[in-house]
């Protein structure tokens, strides 16, 4: 099987924010997945933000979308680049389930 930026967007899929409980890939705070071919393995960079910048649950949560992400069949290694910029703002990057959640129309 190949790997692929939507499988591995479809194995971070269960990992919910924990205060909201929606899917982070949802709210839209992955921000990017990056395959690099290296010695035959497949490695992926994840750009993912957080709703706040104090978020407590910071380490847990790229903990979380880390374990996920080697779920993906084929994908031998993975690095979380926690990034701040853009800002994430929920009617920009959440899909529109998530707003429905959020309360946000």
């Amino acid at each position: 099987m190949t790997v692929t930026k939507e499988s591995v967007l479809a194995a971070i899929h269960p990992v919910e924010d924990p205060e909201m409980e929606i899917s982070l890939v949802e709210l839209g705070l992955v921000y990017d997945v990056r395959l690099e071919e290296k010695d035959d393995s497949i490695h992926a960079e994840i750009d993912l933000t957080l709703t706040s910048p104090g978020c407590p649950m910071a380490p847990e949560i790229m903990a979380s979308v880390h374990r996920a992400a080697l779920t993906t069949e084929g994908l031998e290694t993975v690095h979380i680049n926690l990034v701040w910029s853009p800002r994430w703002e929920p009617k920009i990057h959440a899909s529109e389930d998530a707003l429905m959640d959020m309360g946000i129309f």
